[in-house]
């Protein structure tokens, strides 16, 4: 979807550089906004697919993009569950997000976690729906990663 939008940007920026050859000043404005538009997209594409949910010691770290980053302790979920909803109702005590209007699996957790708004202000949060591009794999990690006790440091594990 977002090399589409690129492309569409690449055919515009093409298509005003034709029309406006004859105004340079015009045409000068047009092709830095049109070539800035064309990174900006680019950008958030790669903000996107860089910052990918993670799943490491104990606490499975949900992103978006470059302003949200929650820290779930694996302990505080209550429930998972691979649920494809692509309608999403504003909530206090929920953080969805979705990624092409679309979320795979849900969290519900038993205490919530802070999940800061865009200026750093708290806001607690008890179920999270997010998007993954193989929710069967991140809920079969899930699910071994909240069923395996964890080792004690200093013990063998032929014992």
């Amino acid at each position: 979807m977002i090399y589409g939008l690129v492309f569409a940007c690449v055919a515009e920026t093409v298509a005003l550089s034709y029309l406006l050859a004859d105004w340079p000043v015009v045409h000068t404005v047009f092709l830095v906004v049109d070539v800035y538009t064309v990174l900006f997209v680019l950008g958030l594409h790669a903000a996107s697919v860089t910052r990918p949910h993670v799943l490491a010691d104990g606490v499975l770290r949900v992103r978006q993009a470059a302003h949200i980053d929650v820290h779930v302790p694996l302990d505080q979920v209550a429930s998972i569950r691979r649920e494809t909803l692509f309608t999403h109702e504003k909530k206090d005590d929920e953080l969805n997000l979705p990624i092409g209007s679309q979320t795979s699996i849900t969290l519900a957790l038993s205490e919530p976690v802070n999940a800061p708004k865009f200026l750093g202000a708290p806001r607690l949060v008890s179920v999270i729906r997010l998007h993954a591009d193989d929710p069967k794999a991140l809920l079969d990690a899930l699910t071994r990663a909240r069923t395996v006790p964890p080792s004690v440091p200093g013990t063998s594990a032929s014992a």
